[in-house]
C-alpha cells in the first residue's frame, strides 16, 4: 500500500528539519507501538538465536517513508507519503487501510500541525480473495460502521472520490455495478454518486513511477457525495468497503484511490 497526504502543513517551531526522527523512524515506530507492524521477517533472524520466538503478524511491513518525494508534482501541495508492503488479509478482515491512514495521520502531526486538502492510496485489490468472504463479512468493512454513528451531524464533509485502475480500463467496465453495490449497503459513512462532469485530471497525480503499478491513471471513476466526518478514519473506512466491492465484482489489480475535500 501506499499513501500520500495533500494539504498545508506548518511544522512545530521546535522541530528539527535534519533530525533523526524521520518520516520513516517514526512511522516505523508508530506502527510498533500500536502493535500493527508485521516483524516476522526480523523475528526470524533474532529466533535463530533463541532471542525471540512467538512474534504477532501485525497488519504491514515496512518499506518507505518521506516528507517530500521526487516525483511529486511541484503544485501538488504534497505534506507527506509512505509505503509499505500488507500482510495477507485474514478471510474476514478488510485491507487494513484505515489503520494505515491513521497511522500516517498521526506521524505527520507528530512534527507540525496539518490541513489536510486530499488524501490518496494506492489498494492492492489483488491481496483480497472475495471468493474466501465468510457469510457474516462479505465486505468486512461493513462490520464497523457504527464507530462514525456518533460523529457530530455537522462534521459532515463533502468529497470527491476517484477511484482509477490505470491503463487498463476495469474500473469504468464495472462503474454502474461498482456504483450500484456501494448505494445498497446499509451505511451512511458516505452517501454519494456517480459524477461524470468531475474531469479525471482535477485530482492529484500519485508521487511514484507508473511502473509501480499499471499506471498512469487514465481509466477512472468519480463519485460526489458527503463522508461521516473529514478524517483519516472516514476516508480509511470507504477505501477498504471500496476495495472489497471492487473484488467482488472481479478486479483483480491494485486501485488507486483519491479523496479530495470540496
Amino acid at each position: 500500500m501506499f499513501a500520500a497526504l495533500y494539504g498545508e502543513f506548518a511544522p512545530h517551531a521546535w522541530h528539527d528539519p535534519e533530525s533523526e526522527h524521520d518520516a520513516y523512524q517514526l512511522f516505523l515506530q508508530r506502527s510498533l507501538a500500536m502493535g500493527w507492524l508485521d516483524d516476522r521477517a526480523g523475528a526470524a533472524q533474532e529466533a535463530a538465536s533463541e532471542r525471540r520466538t512467538i512474534v504477532a503478524p501485525g497488519l504491514w511491513a515496512m518499506n518507505d517513508a518521506g516528507w517530500s518525494h521526487p516525483l511529486a508534482a511541484p503544485a501538488s501541495k504534497l505534506i507527506s507519503w509512505f509505503q509499505v508492503e500488507a500482510s495477507e488479509v485474514a478471510s474476514d478482515r478488510p485491507l487494513p487501510v484505515q489503520p494505515f491512514l491513521r497511522c500516517a495521520q498521526d506521524t505527520t502531526e507528530r512534527i507540525g500541525v496539518v490541513q489536510l486538502d486530499a488524501v490518496q492510496v494506492l489498494l492492492p485489490v489483488q491481496g483480497v480473495d472475495a471468493s474466501t468472504r465468510p457469510a457474516y463479512a462479505v465486505v468486512p468493512s461493513m462490520q464497523t460502521p457504527e464507530w462514525f454513528g456518533e460523529c457530530d451531524p455537522r462534521s459532515r464533509a463533502s468529497v470527491r472520490i476517484r477511484i482509477d485502475s490505470g491503463r487498463t480500463p476495469s474500473v469504468p467496465a464495472i462503474a454502474s455495478q461498482l456504483t450500484r453495490h456501494l448505494s445498497r449497503l446499509e451505511q451512511d459513512v458516505f452517501v454519494g454518486a456517480a459524477d461524470d462532469q468531475i474531469p479525471l485530471d482535477s485530482f492529484p497525480t500519485p508521487p511514484f513511477d507508473d511502473r509501480f503499478w499499471d499506471g498512469p491513471p487514465t481509466h477512472g471513476i468519480v463519485l460526489s457525495g458527503e463522508l461521516a466526518e473529514w478524517s483519516c478514519d472516514a476516508i480509511g473506512w470507504l477505501a477498504e468497503t471500496v476495495a472489497d466491492s471492487a473484488a467482488h465484482l472481479g478486479i483483480q489489480s491494485s486501485l488507486l484511490f483519491t479523496v479530495t475535500r470540496t
